[in-house]
């Protein structure tokens, strides 16, 4: 009776090596477990940094074409409103626009929509190169807040692309050297770093063609200076007075009152 018991209790246990042999597994499969869990943080990490940058991306692109479509052009105060482009990895784009309400940092100047803004590619604090942003009323000069704090549009930039359609040569020109001009379509390249990677060998590439719709406005549309006429108005020497529009009285001499409409002549 009693061998039988033993023999019995002798069946249920576990032998050293089963024990080993099933820590082992359990190990195996925790491990199996925890890579797989790994893999998923990690690949879902990457794919939340991929569209944060794409993002980044698309609203600085836009950020830039909402400005390309607003350029202003004066013909008559030209040196104030010059076209400035250069692309590359030190790239710099800079003109003069009437930006509305919603474009970044307008609540800073006010009333002034007339403002010149600067596209630069230039290092970042995190030992990168960023996209950035300035702007500047017309008529002042970058304040120093504005000069040491511009506002970041992109990260992990690698270059920015610059093409302008030439109308006389038919074709896209990487150089657009009429200042005084501007072109009627620019195409936006955006060179990126995946996220995670240092100046590899794979890049994002975002491109975008923007239409220009500004050519200059001509003298006589444009604000007189102050005491001047308006050039190319109706009634000016040269132009004949406009129907319906009343007779133009010219200005009185230093010497005295010029004369009055209707009344008695002036001796």
């Amino acid at each position: 009776m009693r061998g039988r018991q033993r023999a019995r209790w002798k069946c249920r246990a576990f032998t050293l090596v089963e024990a080993m042999l099933a820590v082992a597994i359990l190990s195996l499969v925790v491990a199996a477990i925890y890579s797989s869990w790994t893999a998923i943080l990690r690949a879902s990490k990457v794919g939340l940094e991929a569209a944060a940058q794409a993002q980044r991306s698309r609203i600085a692109l836009q950020t830039l074409e909402d400005a390309l479509t607003m350029a202003q052009l004066s013909v008559v105060n030209a040196e104030y409103y010059g076209f400035v482009a250069q692309g590359g990895e030190e790239a710099l784009l800079s003109f003069v626009a009437r930006l509305p309400p919603s474009f970044p940092r307008s609540g800073r100047f006010g009333d002034l929509s007339v403002r010149r803004v600067i596209f630069r590619v230039e290092p970042g604090p995190d030992n990168d190169r960023v996209l950035t942003l300035r702007q500047h009323p017309l008529v002042r000069d970058l304040d120093e807040d504005e000069e040491n704090h511009p506002l970041i549009l992109a990260r992990q930039v690698r270059s920015l692309e610059l093409a302008f359609w030439d109308l006389r040569a038919g074709d896209w020109v990487e150089e657009w050297t009429l200042t005084n001009q501007l072109p009627p379509l620019v195409r936006v390249a955006l060179r990126m770093d995946p996220p995670g990677t240092r100046r590899s060998g794979e890049e994002r590439v975002v491109t975008r063609v923007v239409a220009v719709p500004s050519r200059g406005v001509p003298p006589q549309f444009q604000v007189p200076r102050v005491g001047g006429p308006v050039p190319g108005a109706p009634g000016t020497p040269g132009i004949p007075q406009g129907p319906g529009q009343p007779p133009v009285i010219p200005a009185p001499t230093p010497g005295g009152p010029g004369p009055v409409p209707g009344g008695p002549p002036t001796p």
